[in-house]
């Protein structure tokens, strides 16, 4: 009698624990959340769709063929602060409005904070190929790191990697679609920043340049380059710099090409031929 009350009150402590924890106010938001889209994909029809179309003859038909949205791009930021307690309770602010799928920190904690599914809000206004709204279509990782002098430590890439085969395997992302906050948003963003980008490449997350570089041929148009590779090339400085800020990272301020610079873009515009 007294082992089974003992176990008894193990469980209720660890449930009290669970149920009103550090972060159960901001749980009970995310559950509501949570509940209200559940309540929308539940209406057959949806209530805001077939009904505001403007014809004359409409019906709803189900189809047995469908499933859930699945995330195609896996773009990385650094988080310009300096703890992730610190970054936790910025997502927590519904005032400010940004949040991430994932926080990892500098000891290589994994923090996750939106359902994959569900759309995250850190891309914002960007561009890379023809998607304009990478929130819509990517998981947002968070890395714990203050962008100007916090070093990258093995602990926290290594559960970056671990991570990433994850989300590769689970949603079949392509290898090209690994990418950074400043690929997609140069004219605002170069996280992040000092990144080690080869030895995500090396493991199959984005792509880097060989050690032997070749000369661009004669007639190589870097601006073509840039856009294959999927730079917004409207502001071509920008592009320039985002290019810099991930696969050359020096000189980074600066929106010309020099000789090198030309044969590391001419490298990674043949990886995505």
């Amino acid at each position: 009698m007294v082992k089974n009350y003992i176990s008894y009150m193990a469980i209720a402590i660890l449930f009290s624990a669970c149920a009103g924890g550090k972060y159960a106010a901001t749980e009970k938001v995310y559950k509501k959340k949570a509940k209200e889209f559940a309540e929308v994909y539940k209406q057959v029809p949806i209530e805001t769709q077939i009904q505001k179309i403007a014809a004359n003859h409409k019906e709803w038909v189900a189809s047995t063929n469908f499933g859930i949205r699945k995330p195609n791009y896996v773009m990385i930021h650094h988080t310009a602060q300096q703890s992730t307690e610190q970054t936790i309770k910025t997502f927590h602010n519904e005032k400010v409005g940004v949040s991430s799928h994932y926080v990892i920190g500098r000891d290589g904690q994994i923090v996750q904070m939106v359902n994959d599914y569900y759309r995250a809000h850190h891309a914002g206004a960007g561009k890379w190929g023809n998607d304009t709204d990478l929130n819509s279509s990517s998981i947002g990782i968070e890395l714990d790191n203050n962008g100007t002098t916090d070093p990258w430590p093995e602990v926290q890439i290594t559960a970056l990697v671990q991570l990433l085969k994850y989300l590769k395997e689970s949603y079949k992302i392509p290898q090209a679609n690994f990418i950074g906050h400043m690929d997609y948003a140069p004219t605002r963003k170069n996280d992040p920043s000092r990144f080690p980008w080869k030895t995500l490449a090396d493991q199959g997350f984005g792509f880097w340049y060989d050690d032997l570089l070749e000369e661009p041929p004669i007639g190589f148009d870097p601006k073509l380059a840039l856009r294959i590779i999927g730079f917004d090339i409207k502001n071509l400085d920008a592009a320039i710099k985002g290019f810099k800020y991930h696969y050359v990272q020096k000189d980074v301020t600066s929106a010309n090409l020099n000789p090198d610079d030309l044969k590391i873009l001419y490298a990674i515009f043949k990886k995505f031929l």
